[in-house]
């Protein structure tokens, strides 16, 4: 579709969703409002009944006198589905004894988490509701945004539940320091709708009140929002979420390259981790070379780094990479059991290596 056809487009859903939105009031209310007014109306009254107030109690000790100290904790999220699974941020529930939810109208549920995941801080809750009682949101697409469309939050900042902030989608492919140690969350959309403590695990939506995200942070030195909010791209949920319901985390393909460092030309192997399929396939890491010579009775030993040993990935299945985050983005699109060729540079020669992928515990085949 051409520039100009793509705007048409636009065109024509804004005038869809305000007339839908005019349509949903009184001749006499609508009158009240301006078209930009009752599509924001619309949202929030379309999603309102899908987001949810989570709290969570927890119990840390004391390490000086190891006593119990209870402690709370307040987040967003939403419904998934008629079954009562409620999606939100692994780290609104992390160390949670007791996970409680509650709706627009009041009524609150006892939540079960069946899945989280930390290093892309979602997790699944599981509440027992009557289906007919719950009220799922509609997943939109996170490919294809665009900067400079309209974004709306809701959630429950500092606990005000059904709190509704809008701007604009401020930009898209932001990278994020992952809660886990050393690994990062790519593709992140930036928004300027104001997000703050509380926000954390609620919809990000567009104007078709269709959820296009879940906010996950802020950038601001006073913990407060600043006009600069993040969220993980609704793309990544629907990918990921049904293995955290099926599994209870997400099975990732494990290669076995433990360490890599970022070149012109590519992706420099340090280090392979013994007996794993790149290992098994025959990718090399770095190797320590020992040099030994005698100088009269005094025998020396240096040992030193052989880098042109180590394989240097220039490209995973055809796609050439250079930095670690889009090693990182490549190989989150396989799975367990997928067959995928590294071609690497090697004593000055392109080889093309296959590897089967095999599966791991989360966190342990990341770098």
């Amino acid at each position: 579709m051409s520039t100009p056809q793509r705007l048409a487009a636009a065109g024509a859903l804004l005038v869809a969703i305000a007339t839908a939105a005019f349509a949903a009031f009184p001749a006499a209310a609508a009158a009240q409002f301006t078209p930009e007014e009752l599509a924001n109306i619309r949202v929030y009254e379309t999603v309102n009944k899908s987001v949810v107030h989570i709290t969570t109690s927890t119990v840390q000790v004391d390490p000086i006198f190891g006593r119990a100290i209870p402690g709370e904790g307040a987040g967003s999220g939403c419904v998934l589905d008629k079954e009562g699974h409620i999606l939100t941020n692994n780290h609104v529930i992390e160390g949670a004894r007791q996970v409680v939810v509650a709706f627009s109208d009041d009524r609150t549920y006892n939540a079960q988490i069946v899945g989280r995941d930390e290093e892309y801080d979602i997790a699944v809750l599981k509440i027992d509701a009557k289906p007919e009682t719950l009220d799922p949101i509609e997943l939109g697409r996170s490919e294809g945004l665009r900067v400079g469309q309209k974004a709306f939050a809701l959630g429950n900042p500092f606990g005000l539940d059904g709190t509704l902030t809008t701007g604009i989608v401020s930009s898209l492919n932001r990278s994020l320091p992952s809660r886990t140690d050393g690994s990062v969350m790519t593709g992140m959309i930036q928004t300027d709708a104001a997000m703050n403590p509380g926000n954390s695990g609620g919809p990000l939506l567009d104007s078709s009140a269709e959820m296009i995200g879940m906010c996950v942070a802020i950038r601001s030195s006073v913990g407060q929002n600043s006009g600069v909010g993040f969220a993980i791209p609704v793309d990544r949920v629907r990918r990921f979420v049904p293995e955290l319901i099926r599994h209870g985390r997400i099975l990732r393909a494990y290669h076995g390259i433990v360490q890599v460092s970022e070149t012109p030309q590519g992706l420099r192997v340090w280090r392979v981790s013994d007996g794993s399929p790149a290992d098994a396939a025959g990718l090399r890491g770095m190797r320590i070379v020992e040099r030994r010579w005698r100088e009269g009775a005094i025998l020396y030993r240096e040992r030193e780094i052989d880098r042109d040993y180590a394989d240097l990935i220039a490209a995973v299945d055809g796609q050439p990479v250079k930095t670690h985050t889009e090693f990182i983005d490549i190989m989150d699109g396989y799975k367990p059991g997928d067959r995928v060729v590294f071609t690497v540079v090697r004593d000055g020669s392109r080889v093309d290596i296959p590897v089967t992928l095999s599966a791991t515990e989360p966190r342990t085949a990341r770098r």
